[in-house]
């Protein structure tokens, strides 16, 4: 531990002008101290896993069966936790103990690889976090329609045609995410990261709860070790397409480590940052993969080789319905909230970027007076520029709004880059790995069958997406 002693003058007169010592705690870095344990870290990282993806893990089970599902879970399970303990030890620039301290993923890229690969990781980093403001977009709309479909249904009866389209849902959740990106640090209120943990273990666990009650019931379908039956379901090529877009689901459940250095960066530094957070990523791992094993193979017990993508849908007017519809619900408040945590990087970085070469765009704003007490600050360019990108990604969900394509393009191309390929270079890098090394070989072919898997996921969810679009007309059934 460091103190920090600033001397205070004591009084205004030269009968009391005493020096009293202000004792300041302060980490090694000059920063406030730490004060994170591997409990309050563990609830981070669970947190952020448990979310979204979640919804398509029957789906992607049913594609692979009862031997390829869970072991594809366990897999990328033990894959992530490696990894993630690689990535512990890479805090620290040179020493994990007593070295410099990295705050974020890309600086910790940078220290270790230098700024060539910085530049990689930024385009990955990026891409991933417009895609997922894509996915969310698209994940709300289809809750917001399956509720309306079932108040359809109820209302009319089971055998009405009730089609609803998602894409106005679409709009509106996009008109309402124009107005909360005007919000200053929207991503930095307390109650974001609070709201959104409420919400996906909500309806992650009725999820459960709801698969797990047609179990019991009996109605089930059927189900193999193989999953969708060749023949039958669909044919060989085929076959190959949906199980490599069922991996890419996987691996979007188990795209977090972009996070992992950020909520290092909150432990105290006793004991080592490192060993905390290696025990945090095994209690949390642990405690995930156990909650993905039961939505995944309960859902797929519950609805066999049928099982919808969205497994939410496919409960249709399962009772208690209302339940159902708290569980939409629950996502779509929980998306709310997630669409601007992952959108907020990205204004920052070109607001960022813009202010250092036209910093009147960025400084210079209007007063708005709203009433006799309310005055809003304006800045036309953030107004412009914000609206257009929430535009954007309401377009193309709108285009493209195939749920189970677009979460495996955006677990594909996450997973081996920010998961894989830099955690173990970055380690190669710091503890100085000898080349051609047995650890190196070992490390080196984890990449290369990780970056195969992650190439051969996004070939077959781009061929998903055109094989979708060959039978949808956007923009037909906007109204």
């Amino acid at each position: 531990m460091t103190s920090e002693l600033q001397m205070v003058e004591n009084g205004g007169s030269s009968e009391h002008n005493e020096m009293q010592p202000v004792v300041t705690e302060l980490d090694d870095d000059g920063r406030p101290k730490r004060t994170g344990t591997f409990g309050t870290a563990s609830a981070h990282i669970i947190t952020a896993v448990i979310g979204s993806g979640v919804l398509s893990l029957a789906w992607a089970t049913a594609q692979l069966g009862w031997l390829a599902g869970p072991g594809s879970l366990v897999i990328f399970s033990a894959i992530t936790f490696y990894t993630s303990n690689l990535l512990a030890d890479c805090y620290r620039t040179g020493d994990p103990i007593v070295g410099k301290r990295n705050y974020s993923y890309v600086e910790a890229v940078k220290s270790s690889l230098g700024k060539t690969q910085v530049w990689l990781c930024l385009i990955c980093q990026y891409t991933n976090l417009y895609g997922t403001s894509i996915g969310y977009t698209i994940t709300a709309a289809i809750s917001a329609g399956a509720m309306h479909k079932s108040y359809c249904l109820r209302k009319r009866s089971e055998a009405a045609d009730c089609k609803i389209s998602d894409s106005p849902y679409m709009i509106g959740f996009g008109i309402l995410q124009i107005f909360m990106s005007q919000l200053p640090k929207f991503h930095d209120l307390w109650f974001v990261s609070i709201l959104a943990a409420v919400m996906s273990f909500s309806y992650s666990s009725i999820v459960v709860g709801f698969s797990l009650a047609r179990v019991i019931s009996g109605g089930t379908h059927k189900t193999t070790l193989t999953g969708t039956e060749v023949g039958v379901d669909l044919d060989a090529s085929q076959k190959i397409w949906i199980v490599l877009q069922a991996l890419g689901n996987i691996a979007f459940a188990y795209s977090f480590s972009l996070i992992l250095v950020e909520i290092q960066d909150t432990l105290k530094s006793t004991p080592p940052e490192n060993k905390s957070m290696k025990k945090a990523v095994s209690i949390s791992l642990s405690i995930t993969t156990a909650f993905y094993l039961l939505c995944g193979c309960l859902g797929y017990a519950a609805f066999g080789n049928s099982a919808p993508g969205n497994i939410l849908t496919g409960f249709g007017l399962y009772e208690p319905l209302w339940l159902v519809n708290i569980a939409h619900v629950c996502i779509i408040v929980h998306l709310v909230g997630a669409y601007q945590v992952f959108s907020q990087p990205i204004f920052s970085m070109v607001e960022s970027c813009l202010a250092k070469r036209y910093p009147y765009l960025i400084n210079s704003s209007k007063t708005l007076q709203l009433g006799r007490k309310f005055k809003v600050n304006i800045n036309i360019f953030m107004i412009t520029w914000r609206t257009f990108f929430v535009a954007t990604t309401t377009v193309l969900a709108i285009a493209m709004p195939f749920f189970n394509d677009i979460v495996g393009f955006l677990g594909a191309i996450g997973f081996w880059p920010m998961t894989i390929y830099f955690p173990i270079e970055m380690y190669i890098k710091c503890r100085r790995i000898r080349v051609f090394s047995a650890k190196w070989i070992w490390m080196q072919s984890l990449s290369a069958v990780c970056f195969i898997i992650s190439v051969s996921s996004v070939c077959a969810s781009v061929q998903g997406i055109v094989k979708s679009l060959k039978s949808y007309t956007p923009f037909d059934n906007l109204l």
